[in-house]
């Protein structure tokens, strides 16, 4: 089975300018996140795809594989699909270029051992600090009985009517797809939800499509803003001067 991992890296974000090329220790961001899936067993290549030049001049500076895009694309999985079609593979994982602390292990767990026709698949991490639940950029999800995704929203689901003892699970950047649900995706229009949550994966589920919600303990964290930004600084500044990580 042909795996093949992209990390979509859009130049502009609505709240971090540039953020893929924001430095990290010396380091541009999407240059942590490229060498942790670099690390990831299992795999044929890594990608980074993006729509910038400033992007691929600076994956060529550290011997990046880089592929350009579309800057029409408005999604991530949009810019996967116009990859895939050039690149042949069973499996496709989405690694989003805003998650330098990813873990290899944590991509591992979304890539299936055999794929056949439509399959959709996103790590999903329970939410350990109550702040998490009620920021809305962090994506909450609901399963179904079979670990299926039923919804996802930026606000704290499911809501605590009848009972408290439960937990809130978000969702990660680390997704896994088929050509065919790739292609589902591409060809599909928005529905009315997605476009009231701003959320890709609603996709799917708004047009009846199985998505496979994989639960992994994570620490992870999705640099949205400056202050993500600062707080994933310290993380890796503390890695380095253990000796933990090297440059």
């Amino acid at each position: 089975m042909r795996t093949v991992v992209i990390i979509p890296a859009r130049y502009q974000s609505s709240r971090l300018a540039g953020k893929p090329l924001a430095d990290i220790c010396g380091r541009p961001m999407l240059w942590w996140v490229y060498q942790q899936a670099k690390k990831v067993r299992g795999i044929d290549v890594v990608y980074v795809a993006t729509d910038h030049y400033k992007i691929l001049d600076t994956c060529v500076q550290y011997g990046i594989d880089c592929k350009m895009t579309s800057p029409e694309h408005r999604t991530s999985t949009e810019r996967l699909y116009e990859v895939a079609q050039a690149v042949p593979a069973d499996v496709y994982v989405c690694v989003n270029g805003d998650e330098p602390l990813i873990e290899p292990s944590l991509i591992e767990a979304v890539i299936p051992k055999d794929t056949a026709g439509f399959f959709a698949a996103n790590l999903m991490a329970k939410i350990e600090n109550p702040v998490e639940a009620v920021d809305d950029t962090n994506i909450k999800v609901v399963t179904d009985t079979e670990g299926n995704a039923l919804f996802m929203s930026r606000s704290p689901i499911p809501h605590p009517k009848a009972d408290i003892h439960y937990d809130f699970y978000k969702h990660l950047g680390v997704l896994a797809y088929s050509l065919q649900a790739l292609q589902f995706f591409a060809q599909t229009p928005k529905g009315s939800v997605e476009k009231i949550e701003d959320i890709n994966e609603l996709r799917f589920i708004e047009h009846g499509k199985r998505l496979k919600m994989i639960p992994v303990q994570a620490k992870t964290l999705s640099v949205d803003t400056p202050k993500d930004l600062e707080y994933v600084r310290g993380i890796i500044r503390n890695k380095l001067e253990k000796g933990e990580i090297c440059l």
